[in-house]
């Protein structure tokens, strides 16, 4: 096979170009999120002891991030779909490494917070959104297997930043240690995506896949080809898919799971601690439950490539309403080491499964911005569901199930809307 036009000599003839933007963007978002997001909560003491902040004011900020990225993700979608990724992530690489050093510079609340609300834009640009948008654009039948792969490098973020970042400031003192991370972050990020992304598989001479059948298709089931059958890969226009009941329920779906899922992240801790589990049993249990996200990404992800893509979803969504479930009902080790297998693995599953099921459904012509909309209304969700269960959790005292057992109820009720509301989608 001859090299098609435009694409990198470095680059071998033989393999499909898409999969060097997988493994780059596997590279970055382990970084990006690594550093902007599981690192923020190393920081959080340090800073609070020298500048004399409390816990919220300095989350807060943190808070205020997401949101802007959810806003922000919306005008960016639409970028990458005229124009591709590449600007957009290069863009946001060079700001996320210059604000990183401005970070550590902080003397004034307000300050920090100015630094945060640009941390939310450059978020917008260089995490999964725009990442998920590159794939659907250069992958079809194997769009499955790029997401496993993307999302599996990416799930090691927590795993590689959080002990580098604990190191860093113990070693260092907190302000140098982001000056590190800055530099770190401008290597793996900016120089990849300016020099490996691509806009589109037919500007290097290519289609979708590849040449004739991908180098690394192991089929796909009679279903889901005749589901790509019918939604051709131009998509669907963003104000049409928009306005449409399929996203209106998907959205539901997804918010729903959002909710969910970062009420469990941000309260799993204090409720095994309020069970009277100790400190070092909750951490490990925490632990597992995000590792537990790699294998779960690895068996959820090509099964939709299997069988329909909604049906695995629901499948997900319903895994995690019996974990929650085993986690109200059991108040002993094993019924928490089950629902952290059985949640865990479903956690992990979710984010792929949602940018598939978004291209599967709508196509690709309009995907960075429909996946901006959505990405405003999960930001909200992410947002609201730590204060909501702490409202409720203080709430609940004077209902018949208290504390955190009363989250759980509720958190189920979310799970099971998910389940329905991504069946409804799919029929709508």
């Amino acid at each position: 096979m001859h090299q098609s036009r435009g694409v990198p000599r470095w680059w071998p003839a033989r393999v499909y170009y898409g999969w060097a933007m997988v493994v780059t963007l596997g590279i970055t978002a382990t970084v990006s999120y690594g550093v902007l997001s599981y690192a923020f909560a190393v920081f959080i003491t340090p800073m609070g002891t020298e500048l004399g902040w409390s816990k919220a004011e300095i989350t807060g900020a943190f808070s205020v991030a997401q949101l802007v990225a959810g806003v922000t993700a919306v005008p960016l979608g639409r970028w990458v779909d005229r124009h591709g990724a590449r600007g957009v992530m290069t863009a946001g690489s060079l700001l996320a490494a210059a604000l990183l050093v401005c970070w550590a510079r902080v003397q004034s609340l307000a300050f920090f917070y100015l630094v945060w609300v640009l941390f939310g834009v450059a978020s917008a640009a260089v995490l999964y959104e725009p990442a998920f948008a590159v794939i659907a654009t250069w992958f079809r039948r194997d769009r499955g297997r790029a997401l496993t792969a993307l999302t599996f490098i990416g799930g090691f973020a927590s795993v590689v930043f959080v002990p580098l970042a604990t190191l860093l400031v113990g070693r260092f003192g907190w302000r140098e240690a982001l000056l590190w991370l800055a530099a770190i972050y401008a290597v793996f990020t900016i120089v990849p995506h300016a020099l490996v992304l691509r806009a589109r598989p037919a500007d290097l001479g290519l289609e979708p896949d590849g040449r004739g059948a991908s180098a690394l298709d192991g089929g796909s089931s009679p279903l889901v080809e005749a589901h790509e059958r019918q939604v051709p890969n131009t998509g669907v226009a963003a104000r049409d898919a928009i306005r449409s009941r399929a996203f209106r329920w998907l959205t539901v779906a997804f918010a729903l799971s959002a909710l969910t899922t970062t009420a469990v992240s941000v309260h799993l801790v204090p409720l095994l601690l309020e069970r009277g589990y100790e400190a070092g049993f909750a951490g490990a249990a925490m632990g597992v439950l995000g590792l537990m996200a790699l294998p779960g990404r690895l068996v959820f992800t090509p099964l939709g490539g299997r069988w329909p893509r909604t049906a695995v979803t629901a499948l997900i969504f319903a895994l995690s309403a019996v974990a929650i479930g085993v986690l109200l009902a059991g108040h002993n080790a094993i019924s928490v080491w089950v629902f952290v297998l059985l949640f865990g693995a479903g956690f992990g599953a979710i984010t792929p499964a949602r940018a598939a099921l978004l291209a599967e459904t709508f196509g690709v012509m309009s995907y960075g911005e429909i996946s901006g909309v959505l990405a405003l209304v999960l930001s909200v969700a992410r947002a609201a569901a730590p204060v909501g269960a702490s409202v409720l959790h203080e709430a609940s005292r004077v209902l018949p199930v208290a504390g955190y057992d009363a989250v759980l109820v509720v958190l189920i009720v979310f799970a099971i809307g998910s389940t329905a509301a991504v069946i409804a989608g799919r029929s709508a």
